[in-house]
């Protein structure tokens, strides 16, 4: 699953940074079951058919509907930088439907000991 290109970018007033992407393929349900393996998803039906939202805590969340090959990132500002590298690898390391857990399960330990100095100092 590839990024095609990003749509539309701005800051929210929650101060999350959103981007939409096109991808080269649609969202599937069995794409929803590997990003469970990384953080919370939600199916909201009350929202639309197929509507579902995926969390990376202090990370970044995805909005989007199954089926379509685009969604909605918002990122957490303040780690950005680094939260959008793990969010393309997802992406990159999930290869037609089989998804390479040892190498982002070693990425995502990286990201989070990052991500909790960043915005937590080195105490936590």
């Amino acid at each position: 699953m590839r990024i095609i290109r990003s749509n539309r970018h701005k800051y929210c007033a929650d101060g999350s940074f959103m981007k939409e992407f096109v991808l080269d393929s649609e969202v599937t349900p069995e794409f929803l079951d590997f990003l469970k393996y990384f953080g919370t998803l939600e199916m909201l039906p009350g929202l639309g058919e197929g509507f579902y939202k995926f969390e990376k805590k202090d990370c970044f969340s995805i909005k989007g509907f199954v089926n379509e090959s685009g969604f909605e990132v918002r990122f957490k500002k303040e780690v950005m930088d680094f939260t959008s590298d793990f969010l393309y690898s997802l992406l990159y390391y999930y290869q037609n439907g089989k998804p390479d857990y040892k190498t982002l399960s070693r990425r995502e330990e990286a990201l989070m000991e990052r991500v909790k100095t960043r915005l937590y100092g080195n105490s936590s």
